[in-house]
């Protein structure tokens, strides 16, 4: 195990030995913690951990030590070589949730109150789609939606919304890849001293890290790229206020109940130890199949940050350090030529979901965004004939071979 004070200089290192902590059994690997409850030794001993910071060794809704080490080692990954602003290395709290949307909800909840109003863009994911115009709605709480990619807009968004208190931004966005310039949105909402949060799932710590531009906050599916093989369900929110992470955003996270489960946490963090080496093949196969479609006569159009003829490849060039593993793409033919391509895949998985090793190929007007109505979808940019494809880390001329058949007439 590295020890603490030696300097990890490459996140793939982080990747690995980043969070981690010596079991008192001397295991190799943090084992998992299959325990709801936890002793004191003494009386004191209790009062001293219920009064304490650390509250990972009291009751697992609380904290776990299977948790901790996860929610370390992703700390770990987003602070990797950031300061603060004396200079000294990022400290960051995570809250380790047992989904995304669970993560989502102690982020929102946490931070807004009704009469609040939180800023977004259009394109996000169905589920916090949902969760802003549904839940926070019924809570009091408006969602105003804006292309925060033009900074007249954001302007104005703010200017006539006296109320908002949060700007929320996802970027690369699901599923149109969609991006927002963090330095400049962040600028803007210190200026008007609003609390900014992003959700970083489709990008990893490994190709871009917000809080490089000053956010507060920094969400991720866990389910998604940093698990990487599909094998739990999970979600973290990252913040830099150490004091509110372990006060406000901590009760609201052990009063909603969404707290991770240890053998959860344990498949999370051996799916990171690999992340960069993932990464790496997950982005140089999207390029490849990328070029591909964009020659394509069968396809219309292909939305990925690494083609310049993406709207945002300059913004992603910024801050990214490769374009990522996810692309769209819409079929000449409409939503019927897009169902039959779907059907004649041969070794792509059709599922939703994204980030597992396997490449997934979903249609995300009848999936994950079937509940966005039509017009407002289409609005979005999210069309019927959009496919959604989460590149694998197979032999491209495998994925490329399913592809052409796939695509034949």
């Amino acid at each position: 195990m590295a020890n603490k004070n030696f300097h990890l200089k490459g996140k793939g290192t982080v990747a690995v030995h980043g969070g981690n902590e010596p079991d008192p059994q001397y295991a190799h690997l943090t084992p998992i913690y299959a325990s709801s409850t936890f002793y004191f030794d003494t009386a004191q001993q209790g009062m001293e951990r219920f009064a304490g910071a650390d509250k990972t060794k009291i009751y697992s809704r609380w904290g776990n030590p299977t948790h901790t080490v996860a929610e370390q080692k992703i700390a770990a990954l987003e602070a990797h070589g950031l300061t603060d602003e004396d200079g000294s290395p990022l400290q960051l709290k995570a809250l380790l949730h047992s989904s995304g949307q669970a993560a989502m909800t102690t982020l929102f909840m946490s931070n807004l109150s009704a009469g609040d109003k939180i800023l977004t863009h259009y394109s996000l994911y169905g589920g916090t789609q949902e969760l802003l115009t549904k839940v926070l709605a019924e809570n009091g709480i408006q969602t105003i939606i804006t292309d925060l990619r033009d900074r007249e807009l954001a302007v104005a968004a703010i200017k006539n919304n006296p109320e908002i208190k949060m700007v929320h931004i996802e970027t690369p966005a699901n599923p149109t890849l969609q991006c927002v310039d963090l330095e400049m949105i962040t600028v803007l909402a210190k200026q008007h001293r609003l609390v900014v949060s992003v959700d970083n799932t489709f990008a990893t710590p490994y190709l871009q890290q917000p809080f490089r531009y000053g956010v507060d906050f920094v969400f991720h599916s866990t389910t998604k790229f940093l698990n990487g093989h599909g094998t739990s369900i999970g979600g973290v929110l990252l913040g830099r206020d150490l004091q509110f992470m372990s006060t406000k955003a901590w009760k609201w996270y052990v009063l909603l109940g969404g707290n991770a489960n240890p053998f959860d946490a344990f498949l999370l963090t051996q799916g990171m130890r690999t992340l960069e080496l993932r990464m790496d093949r997950h982005c140089s196969n999207a390029m490849a199949v990328a070029r591909y479609l964009e020659n394509h006569p069968a396809i219309a159009k292909v939305m990925y940050t690494g083609l310049e003829s993406h709207p945002d490849f300059e913004v992603a060039k910024k801050q990214m350090k490769h374009p990522g593993g996810m692309l769209s793409f819409e079929l000449k033919g409409g939503v019927e030529t897009g169902k039959q391509f779907i059907d004649r895949l041969q070794m792509c998985t059709r599922a939703v979901s994204l980030g597992t090793v396997d490449t997934l190929i979903s249609h995300p007007a009848s999936m994950s965004h079937a509940s966005i109505p039509k017009a407002e979808r289409e609005g979005y940019g999210i069309t019927d004939g959009l496919i959604r494809m989460s590149v694998g880390i197979e032999n491209i001329e495998d994925i490329l071979a399913d592809l052409t058949q796939a695509l034949a007439e």
